[in-house]
């Protein structure tokens, strides 16, 4: 059975080196600061965030372009003509890169696509989950990849707090009478993912450790979840004792592995520093 590769845009948020773990691989998003536009993953988030403070501007993502694809597939078909590629896109409504992967895979029979409806650690539950069930099922087809993948992704929950509203609404994700709203009152919205959509379904108040436990809550109690893994994703300035507080409050529900990554440059850009994501899958 020929072998599947599985490729996803760096806003899933899967580190490099996890993706050469796993067998993922990666294609670029985009970020522009000032005039210049890099691939995301090329400065840390950290270092981008510094560079928008010194050039004082917000950062302005792009999604992948069908020449990105091009590349990436023309790479692993040269490596393996054998293999079959499935893309585990980043939600296609919030950005083109689905479209472009779609472009990129026109007369190529051994390249398939789904849309998760997800971003940053909600994709990057989707990809890591395929690439732990394909190595159990080395047989499978590209279909029944395809459909486990799907699967997943309806099972997945995700949600985070912004860090600084001013990035959402800079984004176009967050209108100006909602941003003058949460900022005058302190409110922290939660953002969630809704058909595909960024949404903000719930407003919270109070610390950012509140928030943060009250945001597992709102998400993990409304039905039953897989107790197997929680995953979070910070962005630089995130308090280590709010990551320690929300981490214990989740295992006290039950969770028992938690993991932490990194937000990169694109998914930084839409949330600011110091925001919070969770993501974990209901049970099947």
């Amino acid at each position: 059975m020929p072998k599947i590769v599985i490729t996803a845009e760096t806003g899933c948020d899967v580190t490099p080196a996890e993706a050469a773990e796993l067998g993922v691989v990666l294609v670029p998003m985009h970020v522009t600061v000032g005039e210049k536009t890099i691939d995301d993953g090329e400065l840390t988030s950290a270092e981008m965030l510094e560079r928008c403070r010194q050039l004082g501007v917000l950062p302005k993502t792009s999604g992948c372009t069908p020449h990105d694809f091009q590349v990436v597939f023309d790479r692993i078909h040269a490596e393996d003509p054998e293999a079959q590629i499935l893309h585990v896109a980043y939600s296609a409504v919030t950005t083109c890169s689905l479209a472009s992967a779609e472009a990129a895979a026109e007369g190529r029979d051994y390249v398939a696509t789904l849309d998760t409806r997800h971003v940053t650690i909600g994709q990057g539950l989707v990809v890591r989950e395929l690439a732990a069930w394909l190595a159990a099922h080395p047989e499978a087809t590209l279909d029944e990849a395809r459909a486990h993948a799907e699967g997943v992704a309806a099972r997945t929950r995700m949600a985070f707090l912004p860090g600084d509203l001013g990035y959402l609404r800079a984004g176009g994700r967050l209108s100006n009478v909602a941003f003058l709203g949460a900022t005058l009152l302190k409110i922290k919205p939660v953002v969630e993912l809704v058909d595909g959509r960024l949404v903000a379904t719930k407003k919270l108040r109070g610390s950012m450790s509140s928030a943060a436990v009250a945001l597992v809550d709102y998400l993990a109690l409304r039905e039953e979840f897989d107790p197997a893994r929680i995953v979070f994703v910070k962005s630089p300035g995130l308090p280590e004792q709010v990551a320690q507080t929300v981490e214990g409050h989740a295992r006290d529900l039950g969770f028992e592995r938690a993991e932490w990554y990194e937000t990169g440059n694109v998914i930084t850009s839409h949330c600011g520093p110091g925001a919070l994501g969770v993501a974990f899958l209901a049970r099947a």
